[in-house]
């Protein structure tokens, strides 16, 4: 499975003094050459080619300016900007709300084709009941202590689940059974989502993959992931939400998702996956 956050960061953050080392190489500077160019001390160069400081926007500019290659300063500055927008924190994203944080999402969802989801916590937003996000999002604005705006940020979601009946859109939904048996919301919430799980699981634009609980495994759980297309992959975390697009990443999550579904026989579909469904849902009563 791809890294952590930390170190999918931290790797793409290689990347970019990776470059920059390749350019001090082509202009022929060394370390100290290079520092007394851009007006600095020796110790800031090692520090951005170790990557062990993110560089600022000025100081790409200075770097491409003493290396004599101004017209690579567009694209590297561009790679620092994706860099720094990888990983954000939730207090940034839910700082203005949840219904903000809903909203911010829509245009990710309207321009992508193809979606891939693969979930170990909760059932996917776009497959899930008004009672269950409401239940999900509830649980979120008081953990967090946010602005009680929840109503709006459920109406948001149901608003976004459009693309599923919309469009020539497709959609491949891998769910762990846990996933079944987690109580979100009560008895009656989670009853009802599980009917509609299956109902959503017939669509013909919808792939409904259910991983099931057993000792013999050769494929562990993951944390759960959007694949958007083949272009991004968003991955929720604890401490806060992961974007990653370097096609290597990407492909790592593919590869991933092609394990966990029916390629690799861990997934079960149709009425294998639906009686897992009413399985579950015959224990609420």
């Amino acid at each position: 499975m791809a890294d952590s956050a930390s170190s999918s960061v931290q790797r793409a953050r290689q990347g970019l003094a990776d470059q920059l080392r390749e350019i001090q190489r082509d202009a022929g500077l060394n370390g100290r050459d290079l520092a007394a160019a851009c007006g600095w001390y020796p110790s800031k160069v090692s520090r951005l080619l170790n990557a062990h400081t993110p560089p600022s926007e000025e100081d790409i500019r200075a770097w491409c300016r003493a290396c004599r290659v101004p017209e690579r300063t567009a694209d590297l500055i561009a790679n620092l900007r994706a860099v720094a927008g990888m990983f954000v924190e939730w207090r940034r994203i839910e700082r203005a709300g949840l219904k903000q944080a809903q909203e911010a999402r829509r245009p990710l969802y309207e321009r992508t084709h193809r979606f891939r989801s693969y979930s170990s916590w909760l059932i996917p937003g776009l497959i899930q009941t008004p009672g269950y996000t409401e239940a999900a999002l509830r649980a979120i604005q008081q953990r967090r202590g946010l602005v009680d705006d929840v109503a709006a940020a459920v109406a948001s979601r149901m608003e976004r689940q459009r693309v599923v009946y919309e469009g020539d859109r497709r959609f491949a939904f891998l769910v762990e059974e846990s996933v079944l048996h987690s109580g979100i919301g009560g008895t009656s919430v989670m009853r009802d989502q599980l009917h509609h799980l299956s109902g959503v699981g017939s669509l013909p634009n919808v792939s409904l993959g259910i991983v099931p609980m057993r000792p013999d495994r050769v494929r562990w759980p993951a944390e759960g992931f959007w694949i958007f297309d083949s272009a991004q992959v968003n991955v929720e975390l604890v401490s806060g939400y992961l974007t990653i697009s370097q096609p290597s990443e990407v492909a790592m999550y593919a590869e991933t998702f092609a394990e966990l579904s029916e390629l690799a026989g861990l997934a079960v579909y149709g009425p294998a996956a639906r009686e897992l469904i009413e399985s579950a849902a015959g224990l609420l009563g």
